[in-house]
């Protein structure tokens, strides 16, 4: 219901926008912009989509080889006292714990295209156990806000387009992104325990965030001792490796159990294509509703606005300039990408503005895609507090990593 409502406040901005731009400042070009926004979003999701199926039919091969060899129940079975705190309305030892500890892993080493594939396998196998077919579940929502709130341990991309707009040392946004995201990861995960009423003060609990703790001061300590160049290599090296080194970990289960890998693969891979198809309309829908909000100029009378406010309490406002990033963020990975780059170009890659923007592309994840993805999947309408719960965490995000960078580079 909430993107419902979010949907149409994005084309109503845009339209009041683009009147006030034609009739107070005599813009004629800003309804024609605005068409033009819709047909290239469409084509851009359509396109999307269709680069999903490759990615979508290969990995979903690569699950049920898993599945079926045994590999995904063993993580399961391994995970479930830890899965089963977070999660409480899934069944222990379901399959899709799993599943969506594999998700959240390739989410932490940045592996966004094994990620993807195997978060909307998730959803699938979540799906099947919720009892409302058209209502996110709590473990979906639970699981939804895990991965908007984009925790990362090595944001590979950032690095790299900073290391390309001739950034001194390109690393140096590395551990601010890493505490940004683990701020909004928090604020997430304890937000919706809230609305779920989830106790998260159990040992267990604590003693595997505890453990995530100490991993991620050790990526950070391991990482600070080496150079820019050399960091970039392991962590891309790393990266490959490991994604290899599951397929042919999820091949050779397959093997052991006397399966036929071969037939497996083509029976997920075609499940994977289903999907791509699937999600298709829910994705052209979100990505039109936030085009004609940007070409409608509303997004620049956000920022002025902030600023505005900002200014009357005399706080600095040199922040300001990188929340285009910030604000594009959850709503287009691409789109704050672009803003990121423009960030670094226009006031420097080691400027303030340059970092700050960095670290916001790094901090958080593209809510509202992930939204339309994952719940267009399973055909998922009412939403509940998964809207809300990932927002927070965004915002969060935004918050940390304002404060961090001002402590780091301002």
């Amino acid at each position: 219901m909430a993107l419902n409502y979010i949907w149409i406040a994005f084309f109503l901005i845009a339209f009041v926008v683009s009147l006030i731009r034609l009739i107070f400042f005599g813009n004629t070009d800003v309804f024609p912009e605005l068409m033009n926004s819709t047909f290239d979003s469409a084509k851009t999701a359509f396109e999307i989509s269709i680069g999903l199926t490759g990615v979508l039919s290969l990995w979903m091969g690569i699950m049920k080889i898993g599945e079926q060899g045994g590999l995904i129940r063993l993580f399961a079975r391994l995970l479930s006292p830890v899965l089963t705190k977070i999660f409480p309305d899934i069944p222990k030892g379901h399959p899709v714990m799993g599943t969506m500890f594999m998700n959240i892993s390739a989410n932490l080493l940045g592996l966004d295209n094994a990620a993807t594939p195997m978060g909307l396998k998730a959803m699938e196998e979540l799906q099947e156990i919720n009892p409302k077919k058209d209502t996110a579940s709590n473990p979906m929502i639970m699981f939804l806000v895990l991965n908007t709130s984009g925790l990362t341990i090595i944001p590979v991309s950032v690095l790299v387009f900073r290391a390309q707009l001739g950034a001194a040392q390109p690393t140096d946004v590395f551990v601010p992104i890493l505490l940004a995201t683990f701020f909004s990861t928090i604020a997430g995960l304890v937000v919706t325990s809230l609305f779920q009423h989830i106790n998260l003060f159990n040992k267990t609990l604590l003693l595997f965030l505890g453990s995530l703790c100490v991993l991620v001061a050790g990526v950070i300590w391991g990482f600070s001792q080496m150079s820019s160049d050399t960091m970039n290599i392991v962590s891309t090296l790393f990266a490959n490796i490991l994604l290899f080194t599951i397929i042919v970990t999820f091949i050779l289960s397959g093997v052991l159990k006397k399966i036929n890998v071969y037939d497996a693969f083509i029976e997920g891979a075609k499940e994977g294509f289903q999907t791509a198809v699937k999600i298709i309309p829910y994705l052209i829908a979100i990505l039109v509703g936030i085009a004609v909000f940007r070409a409608s100029g509303a997004m620049d009378f956000v920022i002025d606005g902030i600023a505005w406010v900002v200014g009357l309490f005399g706080i600095n406002t040199d922040f300001v300039a990188a929340l285009p990033t910030a604000l594009m963020k959850p709503l287009s990975g691409s789109g704050a990408r672009g803003m990121m780059v423009d960030a670094m170009t226009n006031f420097g890659a080691d400027s303030f503005v340059g970092r700050l923007s960095c670290v916001f592309q790094g901090s958080t994840d593209t809510t509202f895609y992930i939204l339309a993805v994952y719940f267009g999947s399973v055909c998922i309408r009412k939403t509940r507090h998964a809207v809300v719960c990932g927002l927070i965490a965004d915002f969060a995000g935004i918050i940390a990593a304002i404060l961090i960078s001002y402590m780091f580079f301002y």
